[in-house]
């Protein structure tokens, strides 16, 4: 392990533009479910699964049962881990251009982090389907469903299964990517699309740091098969 953070030291040495892209590991080490895991939503799932829960077309057939089942498993109090402190120094130092991230808990910023791209929206932001009003997460904790002064529903500002990312986030996402001299994937299976697209178009130098195997394990110059907390943990210089 300890070979594996000096080259990752390494190859970070004298970069200018490095790049994170993660996953839901990242967030699971702060207590947060993900959809595939061990413990994940699809293997708790009761009545639905999530990805019938959490569609746009349940939103709008179902939208009372919708807000139910998001306030009880999108909306769970979490802090940010080690690795959310670690790439947020990286960035205040210079050494990081900003994260991507497949996740929508706002954990990136809560540490710090300034530049960062939510390929799949926040649960922070939330805004009226009719006028556009945004409202924070407050309104959704609320109101079994809630809806604006103008009469409107409002919606999580979350891409949902059978919507598109926004074509602002992708292009961001792609700008990043192409700059990169380094991309440090982790926490993802590399499973889930059109996110993963990103990082099968990159053809730099390439750091995978993730607890299973992915599909780009071989087009990593290192592979890391840890904790993603602990390996920003070590790479940091900080006792575990």
């Amino acid at each position: 392990m300890y070979k594996k953070i000096e080259k990752m030291c390494s190859m970070m040495e004298g970069k200018r533009h490095i790049v994170f892209f993660g996953g839901a590991g990242v967030s699971t080490e702060s207590g947060l479910k993900d959809f595939r895991g061990e413990n994940g939503l699809s293997h708790t799932a009761k009545r639905y699964t999530p990805e019938e829960a959490l569609s746009s077309r349940f939103f709008v057939q179902h939208t009372e049962e919708f807000f139910a089942y998001y306030r009880e498993n999108m909306l769970a109090q979490a802090r940010p881990n080690f690795a959310h402190f670690a790439l947020a120094k990286l960035e205040r130092e210079g050494r990081l251009d900003g994260v991507i991230t497949q996740n929508i808990d706002g954990l990136h910023q809560m540490a710090g982090s300034r530049k960062v791209v939510e390929l799949h929206g926040s649960v922070l932001r939330n805004y009226c389907t009719r006028c556009h009003t945004f409202y924070d997460v407050e309104k959704i904790k609320n109101e079994a469903v809630p809806l604006c002064g103008c009469g409107g529903v409002v919606k999580p500002d979350v891409v949902l299964y059978g919507e598109s990312l926004k074509e602002e986030d992708i292009e961001s996402a792609a700008e990043m990517i192409e700059r990169a001299d380094l991309l440090i994937v982790g926490g993802t299976s590399l499973s889930v699309y059109p996110a993963a697209g990103f990082v099968q178009e990159y053809r730099g130098e390439m750091i995978l740091i993730n607890k299973t195997p992915t599909p780009m394990d071989e087009r990593a110059e290192l592979l890391i098969p840890s904790p993603i907390g602990q390996v920003f943990r070590l790479l940091m210089g900080e006792d575990e």
